[in-house]
């Protein structure tokens, strides 16, 4: 250990007076005190040894599901495994048909828990294990504060499909307009958001078979 020349004079004349100070002192001491520079590590990269909130996440891609499956379905399919709502999303077409749902659950344990809940349970459901965790990535999370309204008119204006929401207390901005081709024909949709689950889910209530201009409108939940 080496001690700076002011030091080395403080305990010479401590310790001729009390021995005892000097013991405490020594064992006491945070750190080394030297003349020259310590040696200090390089500080690392931000979140270099933070490890990600999903490391060591599982997932699996589950078949089966409809357009009427909501997340709290699943959920309760796998009571066993904690899941939350955003454990969970919804994986659509163009034509924003539900494919399939991805489930994230914390590990290998838990997603044995989750076939042996399938299992028990008997449902119609097949959950197939993600390896590539980009596949969850890709996916974009809805939270089920967007619907989605099947059959808007071709001849509709921006002006039209906002009177057809008035009494929803929707986003404007999030308003999208577009066409898709279905089996048949093309049909014109339009998608939106909302603040919160709850006013989407008030707006599936009150929309889904009114009418705008002289068609009839369905709505969708997308979560």
């Amino acid at each position: 250990m080496i001690f700076s020349r002011g030091t080395q004079k403080l305990l010479q004349s401590t310790n001729a007076r009390n021995p005892q100070f000097l013991l405490q002192f020594l064992r006491d001491s945070p750190r080394h005190f030297s003349t020259g520079f310590e040696h200090q590590p390089q500080s690392q990269p931000p979140h270099s040894s933070i490890p990600s909130p999903t490391s060591g996440s599982v997932y699996g891609r589950l078949f089966g599901i409809s357009s009427n499956t909501l997340k709290t379905d699943i959920i309760s399919l796998f009571e066993g495994c904690n899941l939350t709502l955003d454990d969970i999303k919804v994986d659509y077409n163009r034509t924003y048909h539900p494919m399939a749902m991805l489930v994230q659950v914390r590990s290998e344990s838990d997603y044995g828990t989750a076939i042996r809940e399938l299992t028990r349970k008997n449902r119609s459901f097949k959950l197939e294990k993600v390896v590539d965790h980009q596949q969850w990535d890709l996916v974009a999370p809805y939270n089920g504060r967007y619907v989605l309204f099947r059959g808007i008119p071709r001849n509709a204006l921006l002006e039209d499909v906002e009177r057809f929401l008035s009494g929803c207390n929707y986003e404007s901005s999030s308003l999208e307009l577009f066409t898709r081709q279905m089996q048949f024909e093309p049909m014109r949709m339009a998608k939106v958001g909302f603040p919160s689950q709850l006013e989407a889910m008030n707006a599936v209530i009150r929309k889904n078979g009114a009418f705008c201009l002289n068609s009839r409108i369905t709505a969708q939940l997308i979560q």
